[in-house]
């Protein structure tokens, strides 16, 4: 099943209730009498006296909305079971917003982000132990040692005060697999923002095809596809976007983005939009000139295929490991077929020597961040056993990467790399491919780089 958003229908932030929502749901897996602790990130200092691009915490994020740095999410849930959501932010400056810009401030942190209550940053250190004090559980992310440390830091300002009558909490729990988990189904609302997100993304992706040319640099095809999802409404891209040509397709990780686009070589492209925080992330692979030759057409067919199998297999109660299985098998056989890899078919496939070729996992989580949390259930032999539920998102992303250096096959496959990648939807019948609107047949790619 797919779904194209309309221009009108289209979402551009989450709204309030949805993270009320969220922190509803976490409040309800604390005890009674606890408190869960949760810092947003601070800004970082690209040079001298300038910062870089401030990206929130994803945990913050998620439970609160609030997109300032120093912030601190306070949940509190009483001994009779009552909850209350406090948000520590940096106050209103005057001078500060003149030189750095607006900020939200405390009154309007309660109107417009569904708090409780709110103060400034500064009466943490007053508060803070206040509130730990009588309380039997201590939630936080135990990822964050820094934060970790600043706990601890509290916690021994009540322990002392035991002589004063206070009580130290007994119980410390790592908050972040619980988010994760809850961060792991997405709402009605979250899917979405993020259909928004890979449509925006899948226009970057047309747009990069039909301004490709012979003879641009990389960096100018990034160039077209952060202008379109800026054009859009999604200012930032979800993670640094690769645009590989060539045998830098073969390059994993490869962001340099500054080489040359050479006639008769693929362009691989593996870029997203983020919107409202949530990302999208797709990869497109095409030839430069426009026209696949013989041998891409091969591998690259061989790849679509294998995602289009495994992207048809998703349903409630699939997993990772059961659709590897399934996708290694086929590209095997694929691979048999080119000449690329010879031998038993059987004893190829027990051998996993598909992954000379397919050198990554098939896919990923999806959501605030483009590798999201959540628990895989990886067993002994490293195989994802989580089954898929309704309301996940993940990436499928197949690929055969054969570099230059690669003189155990003909010459002729050396230096293609192709990569495919669609974002998927559980839904209750099977899936819902977000990824719609960039072309992936060799067809449709041709002629769209010929218009």
């Amino acid at each position: 099943m797919t779904t194209t958003p309309s221009n009108k229908a289209s979402m551009r932030q989450l709204p309030l209730s949805d993270y009320e929502l969220h922190r509803a749901a976490f409040m309800k897996k604390m005890p009674n009498n606890s408190i869960a602790l949760f810092p947003a990130a601070s800004e970082l200092t690209r040079s001298n006296d300038t910062e870089y691009a401030f990206c929130q915490n994803k945990n913050f994020f998620y439970l609160s909305g609030f997109n300032e740095p120093d912030a601190l999410l306070v949940l509190l849930k009483n001994a009779q079971g009552q909850c209350q959501s406090t948000l520590f932010s940096l106050p209103k400056d005057a001078l500060h917003e003149i030189w750095q810009g607006r900020r939200v401030g405390q009154i309007k942190a309660v109107q417009d982000y569904g708090v409780d209550e709110s103060f400034a940053v500064a009466e943490i250190t007053t508060l803070l132990p206040d509130y730990l004090d009588g309380k039997s559980q201590v939630f936080f992310g135990f990822s964050d040692h820094g934060f970790a440390a600043q706990v601890f830091d509290w916690l021994k300002q009540v322990k002392g005060n035991i002589r004063q009558g206070a009580k130290t909490p007994q119980h410390l729990t790592d908050a972040d697999p619980i988010v994760a988990e809850l961060r792991l189904v997405k709402t009605k609302n979250e899917l979405a923002l993020m259909r928004q997100a890979n449509y925006i993304s899948g226009l970057a992706h047309q747009r990069a095809m039909q301004k490709c040319q012979v003879g641009q640099f990389e960096y100018q095809i990034e160039a077209e596809i952060l202008h379109e999802f800026a054009r859009h409404g999604a200012r930032d891209p979800a993670y640094a976007s690769i645009v590989a040509g060539g045998d830098n397709a073969n390059i994993l990780h490869y962001t340099n983005n500054n080489d040359v686009l050479k006639n008769k070589e693929l362009l691989l492209i593996d870029a997203g939009a983020e919107l409202a925080g949530y990302a999208a992330d797709i990869t497109r692979t095409f030839p430069v000139n426009g026209q696949f030759s013989s041998e891409q057409k091969a591998i690259y067919q061989l790849v679509l295929d294998a995602k289009n199998l495994a992207i048809n297999a998703i349903k409630p109660g699939m997993s990772f490991a059961k659709l590897n299985t399934l996708t290694n098998a086929f590209l095997t056989q694929g691979l048999v077929d080119l000449g690329i890899l010879a031998g038993d078919l059987s004893e190829l496939i027990s051998d996993n020597k598909v992954k000379d070729y397919f050198i990554h996992g098939l896919g990923h989580w999806l959501g605030l961040d483009v590798h999201d949390v959540g628990d895989y259930q990886i067993n002994t032999d490293r195989e994802q056993l989580r089954a898929f539920e309704v309301g996940m998102v993940m990436t499928i992303e197949p690929g055969i990467y054969i570099p230059l250096s690669d003189h155990n096959v003909d010459e002729k496959w050396r230096g293609i790399g192709v990569r495919i990648e669609d974002n998927i939807a559980v839904t209750e019948n099977g899936f819902e491919n977000l990824t719609v609107n960039s072309p992936q047949t060799i067809e449709d790619i041709e002629a769209l780089m010929k218009a």
